[in-house]
């Protein structure tokens, strides 16, 4: 399996990878893919990465630049996913550990929206007073890659379409 930043040719398989995956999820909205299409036409993708095994995509991550509160400089995370058929292979293990040494080098931490019993293997928490307006607070967490404890509002770039403050 070889862990890779995306192509143009990979475009249409992320966005069959992205809307299956996610489908799976109760809270899903069947959108997610138009979010990583919004992302990439407004050049937001900081990271955006496949993982191929045998000519075929099946996982994909996306990072873009997100703020804590006051504090730029944090990587969002999401969406990961996997193809369903291959769930519990590492490929998004894979895919996280490649996100997060790539963003150790230009970011002051990690955030994302998602699963505690998954995410915090990684080393992702919530921590009192992070948030985002609308999700139980276990499910926000952060990774700083220092000793800071992020405090406030997680702001996602717009194309999430979260009515966010200013």
């Amino acid at each position: 399996m070889l862990i890779r930043n995306e192509t143009a040719g990979d475009i249409p398989a992320i966005g069959r990878l992205v809307t299956e995956a996610l489908l799976m999820l109760a809270q899903s909205t069947g959108t997610e893919a138009r979010i990583v299409e919004r992302l990439r036409a407004e050049g937001a993708l900081a990271l955006s990465l496949v993982a191929e095994d045998a000519g075929e995509v099946v996982g994909y991550l996306a990072t873009s630049a997100a703020r804590v509160g006051t504090q730029d400089g944090w990587g969002l995370i999401g969406p990961l996913v996997v193809l369903p058929s291959r769930h519990r292979q590492g490929i998004g293990t894979a895919l996280m550990a490649e996100a997060l040494c790539r963003l150790r080098r230009t970011s002051r931490g990690a955030a994302l929206v998602g699963d505690p019993a998954y995410y915090g293997r990684f080393g992702f928490r919530a921590f009192p007073g992070l948030g985002v307006t609308g999700c139980p607070p276990e499910v926000v967490q952060a990774l700083p890659f220092d000793d800071s404890e992020p405090r406030g509002e997680l702001v996602h770039h717009p194309a999430f379409g979260l009515h966010q403050p200013g």
